[in-house]
């Protein structure tokens, strides 16, 4: 079943964070971008520029934004933040899922079953 097209704004003003946000990727990104989702049939873009933020990962046709969280998101301020800026996607029709750093990178394969779980209804790309 494929979802209904979603109009995301973009913010032009974000792109050049998003350049400079995918010529440095965490390990954590790197791990998960080259070890699983560009090999996936689905078509994935890092450091999508989404309404008013920078997401991480970004699956248009599944209308998936995957969010990888280190140590810094992890702080009340931060995990407020987080919780806004979740509650904006999602606003928009989109699907969040968020992972830790250590999950990607200690529980690899979990990480990977929980993308696929968030895709498994929709039909190759």
């Amino acid at each position: 079943m494929t979802p209904p097209r979603r109009w995301v704004p973009y913010r032009a003003k974000l792109t050049a964070r998003a350049q400079s946000l995918r010529r440095d990727p965490t390990p954590a990104e790197k791990k998960l971008w080259y070890e699983f989702l560009c090999d996936l049939p689905h078509k994935f873009t890092r450091q999508k520029p989404l309404g008013s933020y920078v997401t991480d990962l970004y699956c248009s046709r599944a209308g998936l934004v995957i969010e990888l969280d280190g140590d810094s998101h992890f702080t009340d301020r931060a995990l407020a933040y987080d919780a806004t800026r979740t509650a904006a996607l999602e606003s928009r029709g989109l699907r969040v899922i968020r992972l830790t750093n250590l999950d990607v990178l200690q529980n690899f394969e979990s990480a990977c079953a929980a993308i696929l779980h968030a895709l498994e209804d929709l039909p190759s790309a």
